[in-house]
């Protein structure tokens, strides 16, 4: 198909599916704030879970969506549209599997202040632009299957690592969410993450009458933590390390026989992680020597890689939002931006995605009170959407133009054997 011929057929479809998330603006932000209302932890989203599976199970025409709940995952879901195209398989015996993906889960104390009611609107919310521009075309659809998985426990534990273990990524051949943030950026350099718990052992005692007979562990969990402060200097500028004393006594005149670290490591590679991870598991077994105490240091379940940047996919969402009005940030600032770390970048080693952030009508810095209050606002609707819809016309662009799936595939192949390459060098 010419570019000519090539847009003349999208652009009708592109408007669809942006109509038809206006057409259900009310409904996703019914959804988005029934989610913020009620914020629950990592793996108890069972609230969020409800409202995310009624509301496709209610979507009009009835049973259009084959929803699964508790999909691997207690609080994890999984709903499916087939294209009208998709009964006449494409040339690889399956239609094109497209995933849009939603989190719901909160922070404690702070509740929704990352926002992630409003990740699992813009996933739903794309969903439907995408299935309203395909439903329409009849046998003229490609086949394709448009999913949205509910993915929970991004703030701890890593429920996308989960689903991917249990095989929910096989086979999907795009996989697209947006995170809130206070600017617009097509990508951001997030961050692989490894966290640890540190745990010491001494021996209580008196601490006015006889100190000498106890073996302090809080004394072992404050070397500890300054021996990490000493260990900055050495540091790269793009390594991260932090953490808190989560148990140092029970006390004053008691010697702690026991306290507890919690801490989290971060770089831009897997490669990198590991050496910080020495270097910082060094620290701790150092302050246990020095003290006399007993260590134990017990990794997370999963440790979160850095997200993979797919170059096509990302010129073509730019492409897109620019015409929504989206004004992004420069490369420059993309690159010197600072960044966490999500499971998300797990699932962009086994199949090809994209992370946008978007900005949600706030200045207010993610994991604050402030944010939280942006996060359920009416103000944060307008582009929420306004994400919801680059997505989906980024979706089309890709269901539409078999030569730009390619280039996606390709440009993941090439961004995975570099990882692998960096990671093998010594």
């Amino acid at each position: 198909m010419r570019p000519g011929e090539e847009r003349s057929k999208l652009e009708p479809l592109k408007l669809r599916a942006a109509e038809r998330i206006d057409e259900a603006a009310e409904r996703l932000g019914a959804l988005s704030r029934a989610i913020w209302s009620v914020p629950e932890l990592a793996y108890q989203e069972h609230h969020a879970h409800g409202v995310l599976t009624r509301f496709f199970q209610q979507e009009q025409p009835a049973a259009s969506w084959v929803v699964q709940p508790h999909f691997t995952l207690p609080t994890a879901f999984r709903a499916e549209w087939e294209s009208p195209g998709a009964l006449a398989r494409s040339a690889a015996g399956r239609p094109l599997q497209l995933a849009f993906l939603c989190e719901y889960d909160a922070l404690p104390g702070l509740g929704h202040a990352c926002g992630h009611n409003l990740i699992a609107e813009v996933g739903a919310a794309a969903a439907l632009g995408v299935r309203g521009a395909l439903e329409g075309l009849s046998g003229q659809s490609p086949p394709v299957k448009v999913i949205v998985l509910g993915t929970p426990a991004e703030e701890e534990g890593g429920g996308k690592i989960d689903l991917i273990e249990a095989g929910a990524f096989k086979n999907l051949d795009v996989v697209f969410m947006a995170h809130p943030s206070q600017e617009d950026a097509v990508y951001l350099l997030d961050v692989a993450e490894h966290d640890v718990t540190v745990k010491y052992y001494g021996k209580a005692s008196h601490a006015a009458a006889y100190p000498w007979e106890g073996v302090n562990a809080l004394d072992a969990a404050v070397l500890a933590y300054s021996n990490l402060s000493m260990l900055r200097q050495q540091m790269k500028p793009t390594w991260r390390v932090h953490g808190i004393i989560k148990n140092g006594g029970v006390k004053p005149n008691i010697i702690p026989s026991y306290s507890e670290l919690v801490y989290y490591f971060r770089a831009p590679s897997m490669k990198e992680l590991q050496v910080l991870t020495k270097k910082a598991e060094d620290s701790f077994r150092a302050a246990a020597l020095a003290t006399g105490c007993t260590v134990e240091i017990n990794g997370g379940a999963h440790d979160y890689y850095n997200v993979l940047p797919n170059k096509t996919l990302c010129k073509s969402y730019m492409e897109n939002g620019k015409r929504l009005g989206i004004e992004f940030i420069s490369e420059d600032e993309m690159l010197n931006s600072p960044s966490g770390s999500t499971d998300f970048g797990n699932v962009t080693f086994v199949v090809p995605g994209i992370h946008p952030y978007f900005y949600i009508g706030s200045s207010a810095l993610n994991h604050t009170e402030q944010y939280t209050e942006a996060a359920g606002s009416q103000e944060a609707q307008f582009y929420t959407l306004r994400t919801a819809k680059a997505l989906a016309m980024t979706a089309l662009d890709i269901i539409f133009k078999p030569e730009l799936l390619e280039k996606v595939r390709e440009d993941f192949k090439s961004k995975l054997l570099e990882e692998q390459f960096l990671n093998t060098v010594e």
